[in-house]
This record gives structure tokens, C-alpha cells and sequence, in this order.
């Protein structure tokens, strides 16, 4: 479990090559199955806004801005959580190239001491990791997701108003972002 002040870092190695790992991770025609079915919105370039929008783009659950992009190894962004009243961070994804396939580390960063409940982030930091290697490696998630991910659209009406495209204002530019 995560302490606060910490950064979370995991990684995973995923049996396949760094070109198919980054397409999924970076898929902006469709939804991310492993990143609970949220569509990612941006033109990922370096300064550019970033959104995890519901399907329909009713909802946003991630709001950021692209830090840096390097092709197929690094896509960094900052990142607030719609639906947690956290602080912004800054999320790296760096992908290396291994026997056997890719591995992907995935680095969240600028958590203050005292935030609440950061073990759940860290939790669903492994659990995005985990359904990225299924979804790379088999083209699906697992029905137990597939059951998750049913629930949380059987539920999106009752998703707090702050999740709501309307009122989720345009990232602060990169440097501003460590200041709010």
C-alpha cells in the first residue's frame, strides 16, 4: 500500500512489441479497454490539453495536459481525478523494449503528504497495468471487467456533477498545475 508523499511506480512486461503497447495506450479512436473503457481525448502533443471522457463524451473523468511525448517510450501528463478532490499529479508512462516484449512503468508523482485514500489510486494503478497486458495480449479484458465495466455504465447518471463535461474546466497550463 502507497504512503502518502510517496510516488507510485509500477510496471508490468507485456509480451508484445513496443509499437502494438504504445497504439493501445495512446488509442484516440475508440474507447481503452484497459483504462475502463474511457475514451482518451487529445492531440497528445506537448502542452495540449488531456481527457478520459465517458463514451458518449457526457463524462470526463481525467482532466490534464500533455508534459512531454516521445514515441513509442514516453507519454507524461499531468492529471486530476474528476470525482476526487485530489491535487494535481504528473503520470509517466515509459516503455522499454525487453526480451519477451514491453515493459511498461508507470510513474504517478506530486502527491502531497495527507491525501486521503491514496492506496485506492495505487490499487487502480495496478489494475489499469494489469488489464493493459490483457488487452495488448488478448484483444479483451477479462469478464470480470467486462461485469465492472457494465456496473459503472448502468450507474453514469449518478456519477457526481463534477464529472459532468460542462463543468470541468480547461488544465491549467503545465507549470500552473503544480500550483493549484
Amino acid at each position: 500500500m502507497a504512503e502518502p508523499g510517496t510516488e507510485l511506480v509500477h510496471s508490468i512486461v507485456i509480451a508484445a512489441p513496443i509499437e502494438e503497447v504504445w497504439a493501445e495506450m495512446t488509442r484516440l479512436d475508440g474507447k481503452q479497454r484497459a483504462m475502463m473503457d474511457a475514451v482518451l481525448d487529445s492531440t497528445l502533443e506537448s502542452g495540449a490539453p488531456l481527457y478520459y471522457r465517458s463514451p458518449d463524451g457526457k463524462r470526463v473523468f481525467v482532466v490534464g495536459r500533455v508534459v512531454e511525448v516521445d514515441p513509442p517510450r514516453l507519454l507524461s501528463h499531468t492529471q486530476r481525478l474528476t470525482m476526487r478532490d485530489d491535487p494535481w499529479t504528473v503520470v509517466s508512462w515509459q516503455l522499454e523494449a525487453v526480451d519477451g516484449g514491453t515493459r511498461v512503468t508507470v510513474r504517478n508523482s506530486g502527491w502531497p503528504e495527507g491525501v486521503k485514500r491514496l492506496d485506492k489510486v495505487d490499487s487502480t494503478w495496478k489494475g489499469i497495468l494489469a488489464a493493459l497486458k490483457q488487452v495488448v495480449e488478448t484483444g479483451d479484458v477479462g469478464s470480470g471487467l467486462k461485469v465492472q465495466y457494465a456496473f459503472m455504465r448502468a450507474f453514469m447518471r449518478a456519477m457526481p456533477a463534477s464529472t459532468k463535461t460542462g463543468n470541468v474546466p480547461e488544465p491549467p497550463g503545465i507549470g500552473q498545475a503544480a500550483e493549484t
